[in-house]
């Protein structure tokens, strides 16, 4: 069996949207602190949605909807940035889509959401001073958080792949009856 989808041509980009949305709706769900869809949201739309401007509009507008739910915060304009600089890594660093790459790709996009979220609350929060010092307490501080940001990049990651996937196979199959 092929662990990749050949499929951005093949199947048809709502089942991608209705994947998305679901993440977004998920947010919304009872969860523990930073155990979101966010980073499988920005790779899934950067890697298989053809239309840029589409790879950024439905994962930020997705979030701004279940922000708009749950409530807006001060530390947003970081949130959505490591969302579209990974919507834009997705897009350009996985042109050929892999268990593997897809796994690594949550990985590092963790990392980079931890990094430059931290970023943002070292800069928006007067608890920390404005040095070298005060940013790595900021990164400290953090830690305890990255642990579901990591995991729940790469479970929401392979889920969403996982339904891709199937969607996508489901859907030839259907084509190849008719």
């Amino acid at each position: 069996m092929k662990d990749r989808i050949e499929a951005p041509a093949v199947m048809s980009w709502k089942w991608l949207v209705a994947i998305i949305a679901f993440l977004a709706l998920s947010r919304c769900l009872p969860h523990p602190p930073n155990f979101t869809p966010l980073a499988a949201m920005s790779l899934l739309s950067g890697a298989f949605l053809r239309d840029w401007r589409l790879a950024l509009i439905i994962p930020l507008g997705a979030m701004l909807l279940s922000d708009l739910y749950l409530g807006l915060h001060n530390s947003m304009l970081f949130v959505y940035a490591a969302m579209a600089s990974i919507v834009i890594f997705s897009r350009y660093g996985l042109r050929r889509v892999s268990l593997f790459r897809l796994t690594s790709a949550s990985v590092l996009s963790a990392v980079w959401f931890f990094l430059l979220t931290n970023f943002g609350a070292w800069l928006g929060h007067e608890t920390y001073a404005p040095s070298l010092n005060g940013l790595m307490q900021a990164y400290v501080a953090g830690i305890p958080f990255f642990r579901n940001t990591l995991l729940s990049s790469v479970l929401f990651t392979l889920l969403a792949y996982l339904a891709l996937f199937t969607a996508v196979r489901w859907q030839r199959s259907r084509t190849e009856v008719v």
